[in-house]
């Protein structure tokens, strides 16, 4: 299978990433969030995170829009300025694959070209395909917060895992 297309996300692609979001909201512990998205909050997220000089990166696949992924800086203060935190959410029908970890991959390049030392990501604990894909790429679990989250009637581990870049 041919690797996806990963690129710079356009305001055209917010549609699709907005679809992605909203079915990882109601159907997975991905986001812990009950609340569905509009296009004008996630269109505000985006403007927000390139005038942050953050990435926003899309993989395509036949003109659509399949998955993305973000990082932000880690924390507000300037003492965490080479430390990010990435998200990546991958459509339904396409994880397992290729997408979450070609995101992945990408998201891992940009921090290291901006200089970062640190890549962080938060999992649910039950995400065993994100905690193995995180894994693969040499992220290690760094920290387990048991049930700080509920969703879906259940109280939810959230698990952080980071990769030093350099």
């Amino acid at each position: 299978m041919q690797a996806p297309a990963i690129r710079d996300a356009h305001i055209g692609d917010l549609p699709g990433i907005l679809a992605v979001v909203n079915e990882a909201i109601l159907t997975s512990t991905a986001l812990w969030t009950d609340q569905q998205e509009d296009l004008a909050t996630r269109e505000a997220w985006w403007r927000q995170r390139i005038a942050d000089g953050n990435p926003v990166l899309v993989a395509i696949e036949d003109g659509e829009v399949t998955g993305f992924g973000s990082y932000i800086q880690f924390r507000a203060w300037d003492g965490y300025r080479n430390a990010v935190e990435h998200s990546v959410y991958v459509r339904a029908d396409r994880r397992g694959s290729g997408i979450g970890a070609a995101l992945v991959d990408a998201l891992i390049a940009r921090a290291k070209a901006a200089g970062k030392h640190v890549i962080i990501g938060g999992i649910d604990g039950t995400n065993k395909a994100s905690l193995k894909l995180h894994r693969r790429a040499g992220f290690i679990e760094v920290g387990r917060m048991p049930e700080v989250g509920v969703k879906f009637g259940r109280r939810l581990d959230l698990v952080l895992v980071q990769k030093q870049l350099g």
